[in-house]
């Protein structure tokens, strides 16, 4: 039987690299209306086996509130500064489930990405991450008008220019993530949210934990590929 996987030159296939550390050479965005960020707890001589420092008390400088959120593996949590009575968005994620290498990877590339972003005005700012005993906390702007999805799901419809508009900042973000050399792999309405609750606020991209960085790789000339290779 005949091979369903042809080769010889003709269309160009790009492909990518992915790395766990930020690609070399890539330009800065510079922050935009960034607030500094509240200051940090007293550090442990622990060293937590997550992020690899020393462990702290996020609980001595924000009191936990309500839940604003849950997902597979961390809560959202509406936190205050015990001194400032500015407020946050937490998340905590316990690491008892963090049980293999991989999600401690994915757990640090969060967070290192989120740094690596921070100064976007179309993607929530992170202002600290602590690890206790217990969980990583990943202390992030709050972002009080919700969901996009949700959103959408209360207006029901949007007009033509109104959704230009949001489509536009979607585009922003994922241009800018591109720039960095960030891709987010996980695009969803859900993953954005509203800095405030007027109709003209702006979206900002979240949830960064199946983000990666990359780099662009060698181009590979297939006059055919197969489905199952693209998918493989």
């Amino acid at each position: 039987m005949g091979s369903n996987c042809s080769t010889g030159t003709g269309a160009g296939i790009n492909t990518t690299t992915y790395s766990d550390h930020p690609p070399q050479n890539l330009p800065k965005i510079l922050p935009q209306n960034s607030t500094p960020s509240p200051p940090q707890p007293p550090l442990s001589t622990t060293i937590g086996r997550i992020l690899g420092r020393p462990m702290e008390d996020v609980r001595s400088i924000f009191i936990f509130g309500r839940e604003l959120g849950r997902g597979q593996f961390g809560v959202t949590y509406l936190v205050t500064h015990k001194v400032t009575k500015e407020q946050f968005a937490c998340k905590s994620i316990a690491t008892r489930k963090l049980i293999n290498r991989d999600d401690i990877d994915d757990v640090r590339r969060e967070v290192q990405i989120m740094h690596h972003l921070t100064g976007h005005r179309n993607i929530v700012e992170l202002k600290g991450a602590y690890e206790d005993k217990h969980s990583v906390n990943l202390v992030m702007e709050l972002c009080a008008g919700g969901e996009l999805f949700d959103r959408i799901i209360t207006k029901g419809h949007y007009s033509e220019r109104a959704a230009a508009n949001l489509c536009r900042q979607i585009v922003t973000v994922v241009h800018n993530c591109h720039t960095m050399g960030v891709m987010h792999r996980d695009l969803k309405p859900e993953n954005f949210l509203f800095l405030g609750k007027d109709e003209n606020s702006p979206l900002k991209a979240t949830d960064f934990g199946l983000s990666v960085f990359f780099k662009p790789g060698n181009v590979h000339l297939l006059t055919y590929i197969a489905v199952c290779l693209l998918h493989s």
